[in-house]
C-alpha cells in the first residue's frame, strides 16, 4: 500500500510532498512528521528506501506507506496529556511521533507480537532520545512496549483515549477492540479494508466513518492446544510521576520558554553577492577570399570584436576566482541546541545538569 505521492530525497521533502497531496493537513502533524526522521527507523542498506511513499517489511520489522501514518496521525486528533495506545507498535516510529504531541503528563503504550521486534523498538527510541535534537525541542511522552498478542489483552485493563491497530481487523473482533476505548475517544484500525475511525459516543454506541481504502495483513490469533490458556497481555501501569521528574520537566519547559525563537533554528549561511557579467556585443565584417578560380565570402573577427572577446574571457576568470574566495567565506550552517546550551550555563552541579539533560551526550 503506498505510492501516493511522489518520492522525496530526504524525510522534509517526503513531508512536502505529503503536504502537498493533501495527507498532512495540520501543523501539529506537520511537525510530528519533521521532527521524527522515516529513515532512522530503517536497516542499515535500506535508507535509500525510506523517502518513498511504500511500506517496507524485513523479516518481523514493518513500516506502513508514509500517506497511511499521515491519515492515521490526522485522524487521531491528538491533544497534550490523552493516553495512547498502539496495538501492533512494531518499530515504535508511530509511537514516538505521537509521543511528541500528548507530552509529557499522557499516557504513551504500544503493544507488539515480536519480540525482535520491540527490541528493535527500544534501541530506536533510546537512539532518539540521545541523539536527536527534537527531543530537546519538544516535550515528550516516552512510549512504553510490551510483547504479547494484541487480542489476549486482560479483560480488567484500563482504558484508552486513543487507540491504533496496524494489522487488519476481522468483524468478530471489532467490539473487542471498541471495549478498550473511552467515552469521548478514538480508535482508528483497518477494517474490511478499510481505515476507518470510530468514535465512541456513549456506553454503548459509536460513530464510523471510512478514511481510506487499504490492504493489511490481518491479526494474528494465537494458536493453542485445547484446555490450553492464554498467554495474557498486562498492559504497562498507568505511573504518576515522581516530584523530582516533575521539576526536570517544568525547569526545562521554563528555560525553552525563554530561548529566542530565531536562535533556535541555528546559525543562517552568508550568501555572497555572484559578480555580473559584463556582457559583450560581438561585431563581424564580411569579407572575400579566393578559393581557386571562385570569390567566397567569408565572416571574419574585427579588431573591435577580438578585443571584446578577450575581455569576456577575462571577466569569466575572475568571475570564478572570486565565487571560489566567497565559498571560503560562506558560514557552515551550526545545529544549535539552545536548551542544553542553557541548561549547561546553570551554575548546577554536573550530575543534576546531566539529569536535565536526560543523560543525552549530543
Amino acid at each position: 500500500m503506498g505510492g501516493a505521492v511522489s518520492a522525496g530525497e530526504d524525510n522534509d521533502d517526503l513531508i512536502d510532498n505529503l503536504k502537498e497531496a493533501q495527507y498532512i493537513r495540520t501543523e501539529r502533524v506537520e511537525q510530528a512528521f519533521r521532527a521524527i526522521d522515516r529513515g532512522d527507523y530503517y536497516l542499515d542498506g535500506y535508507r535509500d528506501s525510506a523517502y518513498k511513499d511504500l511500506a517496507w517489511k524485513h523479516g518481523n520489522i514493518h513500516l506502513s506507506a508514509p500517506c497511511i501514518y499521515s491519515e492515521v496521525m490526522e485522524a487521531l486528533k491528538l491533544q497534550p496529556g490523552l493516553s495512547f495506545l498502539n496495538l501492533g507498535s512494531g518499530t515504535g516510529y508511530l509511537s514516538t511521533m505521537v509521543g511528541l504531541i500528548i507530552g509529557p503528563f499522557g499516557v504513551n503504550h504500544g503493544v507488539e507480537l515480536h519480540r525482535d521486534v520491540v527490541e528493535y523498538a527500544r534501541d530506536k527510541l533510546e537512539d532518539f532520545i540521545k541523539n536527536s535534537d527534537s527531543f530537546d525541542k519538544f516535550e515528550f511522552c516516552e512510549p512504553v512496549f510490551v510483547v504479547g498478542n494484541c487480542l489476549e489483552i486482560a479483560t480488567d485493563s484500563h482504558q484508552y483515549d486513543r487507540i491504533y491497530c496496524g494489522a487488519g481487523v476481522q468483524k468478530d473482533h471489532e467490539n473487542y477492540m471498541k471495549v478498550l476505548l473511552k467515552i469521548g475517544g478514538i480508535l482508528v484500525m483497518p477494517i474490511d479494508d478499510q481505515l476507518t475511525q470510530i468514535t465512541r459516543t456513549g456506553q454503548s454506541s459509536w460513530e464510523s466513518k471510512n478514511i481510506l481504502a487499504v490492504s493489511f495483513a490481518p491479526l494474528v490469533q494465537q494458536n493453542r492446544g485445547d484446555g490450553e490458556k492464554a498467554d495474557t497481555v498486562q498492559l504497562p501501569p498507568v505511573a504518576v510521576r515522581t516530584l523530582q521528574d516533575l521539576s526536570r520537566i517544568y525547569i526545562r519547559r521554563t528555560l525553552r520558554s525563554l530561548a529566542p525563537e530565531d536562535d533556535s533554528q541555528g546559525k543562517s549561511a552568508r550568501v555572497p553577492q555572484k559578480r555580473k557579467r559584463r556582457r559583450c556585443r560581438r561585431r563581424r565584417i564580411n569579407t572575400y577570399v579566393f578559393v581557386g578560380n571562385q570569390l567566397i565570402p567569408q565572416m571574419v573577427e574585427s579588431e573591435e570584436e577580438e578585443q571584446n572577446h578577450n575581455e569576456e574571457e577575462h571577466n569569466k576568470e575572475l568571475e570564478e576566482e572570486e565565487e571560489e574566495r566567497d565559498i571560503g567565506d560562506i558560514e557552515i550552517i551550526r545545529q544549535v541546541n539552545v536548551l542544553r546550551d542553557q541548561i549547561m550555563a546553570l551554575p548546577l552541579p554536573e550530575s543534576l545538569k546531566a539529569y536535565l539533560l536526560y543523560f543525552r551526550e549530543k
